[in-house]
């Protein structure tokens, strides 16, 4: 069986608390990623920052602020006052199987990983497309051309 540590992405970027909202953008944008796990000195998970928080943080466009302005703004702003604390984690050992039934549930975008408390890494909906693609060129290597996804579930 297929665990989530065959799949994750191990050693994500992460935040602390006293980061700012400028440099969670920063990442984001320079590492084309949509979640930053928020540790302690540690390596202790405490939390998650996603795009949509970002987002959510952020004065809107119709606001007409300049840039130079918006990234004040934005390095005002400790990462620890918009990151999420309620975030269900994985460890390297759940199934692969049970992972993709929490995303897929919760229409979450990813899940940290973590061992006790220790941050190991991040699963995320790119994890589970590599895997999907990877998977299809196996069968298409196979000869088999003949793909049958199964039903979707509620």
């Amino acid at each position: 069986m297929w665990k989530v540590r065959d799949v994750m992405t191990p050693d994500p970027y992460a935040m602390r608390d006293s980061d700012d909202l400028y440099l969670a953008r920063s990442i984001m944008q320079l590492g084309r990623i949509r979640h930053i796990p928020i540790v302690d000195e540690d390596n202790h998970f405490r939390g998650l920052v996603t795009h949509r928080d970002i987002l959510e943080a952020t004065v809107s466009k119709l606001a007409e602020v300049d840039h130079s302005t918006q990234a004040e703004l934005d390095a005002s702003i400790p990462i620890e006052a918009i990151k999420r604390t309620d975030v269900k984690t994985v460890t390297p050992d759940t199934s692969l199987r049970d992972a993709a039934e929490i995303l897929y549930k919760h229409k979450y975008g990813c899940l940290p990983v973590v061992e006790g408390e220790i941050l190991v890494g991040i699963l995320t909906e790119a994890d589970f497309l590599k895997l999907t693609m990877q998977l299809m060129d196996s069968l298409d290597a196979d000869g088999s051309t003949e793909f049958t996804p199964t039903q979707r579930t509620p």
